[in-house]
């Protein structure tokens, strides 16, 4: 019996897996990825990323504008993220956060936008699902303040920032989701900074089509290499990956809840 694992965050709308979904969804199911959680980065584009989760049984989804997109899109507002959220299958707020590698410039516009998307998860109850890049400073500020207008829960997405930000997040009762990065060679400082983490607070994820861990990396990723990266995370703590793969099982229906408690109508 293989352990069950969910993959926390994918994007299976992009064009990567055009045409290939079902046996994308098959091919985790194989590696023991029975759920997935595939994320909107245009709230434009949530009308496809929904059809998909309606199709597939596995699939889940979570909407909100990334931040690297926050000044070519129009800014989302609570009332439409809300409106959103009352999709049975739609569990998380997001991606949204702050990206000062690429795109620094639109600082601003990317902390309205984050600021909309935190009180969108605070009135829904749903987790904000953060990316965060080269901005670990503004975006531990901006958490800790907007948490003391209001507690809110959160996932900081792909997480690959300093210790510092790591420790901003847990001390909020946050969530670290581990990616095909931690598994890079060149990752051990990154994996020291998860092994100093709670174990009952760790994701994991693919952000397929991107990041391929080990045996993969250099090709597109797909939700089943979840379970290379979950292997990794065993190491890290120290655990059976059967026991591993169970507390992130654990996590993640503790912080996505209203996937945890999906059912399929009669």
């Amino acid at each position: 019996m293989i352990p069950h694992i969910t993959d926390s965050h994918c994007h299976l709308d992009f064009p990567d897996f055009e045409g290939q979904l079902e046996q994308i969804i098959a091919n985790a199911a194989e590696a023991g990825v029975t759920r997935m959680v595939t994320i909107c980065t245009r709230l434009r584009h949530e009308p496809q990323v929904r059809a998909i989760a309606e199709t597939h049984a596995p699939v889940f989804y979570a909407a909100g504008t990334h931040p690297m997109s926050a000044a070519d899109e129009p800014l989302a507002s609570t009332d439409e993220l809300i409106a959103l959220a009352k999709h049975p299958k739609f569990v998380g707020i997001g991606e949204t956060g702050l990206d000062y590698h690429y795109t620094s410039e639109s600082a601003a516009i990317q902390q309205a936008s984050l600021r909309i998307h935190i009180d969108a998860a605070r009135q829904t109850g749903l987790p904000l699902i953060i990316h965060a890049r080269a901005a670990d400073e503004d975006m531990a500020e901006i958490l800790s303040e907007e948490f003391a207008q209001g507690a809110y829960s959160c996932v900081m997405h792909c997480f690959s920032s300093g210790a510092a930000l790591a420790r901003a997040a847990l001390d909020l009762g946050f969530y670290l989701s581990m990616s095909g990065i931690a598994t890079f060679p060149k990752s051990q400082e990154l994996r020291d900074i998860f092994a100093a983490a709670p174990v009952d607070r760790i994701l994991v994820e693919t952000d397929a089509p991107y990041l391929a861990p080990p045996p993969h990396r250099g090709k597109r990723n797909q939700p089943a290499y979840t379970a290379h990266t979950a292997r990794k995370g065993a190491e890290v703590f120290d655990m059976d990956y059967a026991d591993f793969a169970a507390q992130t099982q654990k996590n993640f229906d503790r912080l996505f809840s209203k996937a945890a408690a999906y059912r399929v109508a009669p």
